[in-house]
């Protein structure tokens, strides 16, 4: 079975690489793509349908239904010392979510303002680079777009 993953937010989708971040950088947690967020208020959404198993106020995972899969999606990087600020979520840690429900708040133009990078990795947790395909890179998205696909 495959999972689509979506783009979280509208930007500009970039490899992993370069992320300014060797945990994102390296895969350590796993392969994905990056989306340099445009500026400005936005929502970050679901990247695929399934239940919020973490929720952080820069960061969250969702895992599909049937549990075989977990995305990541972390909003900026090191944003997590800023303790919350300038983050709003709209769901609750165990909340079933669906494809492009919007999830955060939050303004990249802030975090940078902040001295943090805006950059959103796009995790697929638990597998290895050979479980992704149709991976976009180097190209505009808009929140909601496919960004990858894990294959089983």
């Amino acid at each position: 079975m495959s999972i689509r993953v979506l783009s979280p937010v509208s930007g500009l989708a970039a490899p992993l690489s370069e992320v300014p971040d060797p945990v994102f950088s390296q895969e350590m947690v796993g392969p994905g793509v990056a989306v340099k967020p445009n500026g400005g208020s936005a929502c970050a959404v679901a990247p695929v349908d399934g239940t919020m198993s973490t929720l952080h106020p820069h960061a969250f995972v969702v895992t599909t239904d049937d549990g075989s899969r977990a995305v990541l999606v972390h909003l900026g990087i090191d944003t997590v010392k800023m303790e919350g600020a300038g983050f709003a979520p709209h769901v609750v840690k165990g909340e079933r979510v669906r494809a492009g429900q919007k999830i955060v708040t939050w303004n990249p133009s802030e975090v940078e303002q902040q001295g943090y990078s805006s950059v959103c990795p796009v995790v697929a947790l638990e597998v290895g680079r050979q479980a992704l395909s149709d991976v976009t890179d180097d190209a505009g998205v808009s929140a909601g777009d496919p960004l990858f696909t894990v294959d089983s």
